[in-house]
């Protein structure tokens, strides 16, 4: 775990997928063919938390949907990218675009179309429900599944290791 806080220390950008990550994977259709999907408000918070430290808060999803957008506004993501085939691209933008390395940056995902990233960035995180291949090469695979509470443990994970977050705590328990 060492390692991890290390990796956690130097993160100033945490670059998310969606399906599967910020969502539990499901997708719902109504009648008309709109989707929806269900976001976990204690992920939310947590990012919340963490963007008053400072990180910076990307998407990089490969569906674009209007309910993604939607949520990232309300959580004032710093950057979305969404209906990325090509990850690797679209994380290479996001460095420009930030003046940030790779070697910055936490990611978290859930499949195949991630590895671009996972393999790139400093901190590689997996959720558990990825297959063997994104786990193996993650640096961590959180406890909590996608949807249900994933993003929030890497937020903390990320707060603990910067040492923000007792400050944060202390902020509630006043």
């Amino acid at each position: 775990m060492q390692s991890i806080f290390e990796q956690a220390r130097k993160v100033k950008l945490l670059i998310m997928d969606v399906d599967g990550v910020m969502t539990d994977g499901r997708i719902y259709y109504n009648a008309h063919g709109e989707e929806s999907k269900s976001f976990n408000v204690q992920d939310g918070l947590g990012l919340r938390l963490l963007q008053s430290t400072g990180v910076k808060l990307a998407i990089i999803s490969g569906r674009a949907d209007r309910c993604v957008e939607h949520r990232a506004q309300a959580l004032q993501i710093d950057h979305y990218y969404g209906g990325v085939h090509d990850k690797k691209l679209a994380l290479a933008e996001l460095l420009t675009c930030t003046g940030l390395s790779a070697e910055e940056c936490a990611f978290i995902g859930d499949d195949l179309i991630d590895l671009p990233i996972i393999t790139r960035v400093g901190l590689a995180v997996a959720v558990p429900e990825a297959p063997a291949l994104v786990r193996q090469r993650a640096h961590y695979v959180t406890g909590c599944s996608g949807g249900k509470g994933a993003v929030r443990e890497l937020a903390e994970l990320i707060m603990q290791a910067q040492g923000s977050f007792d400050q944060i705590l202390a902020r509630y328990l006043a």
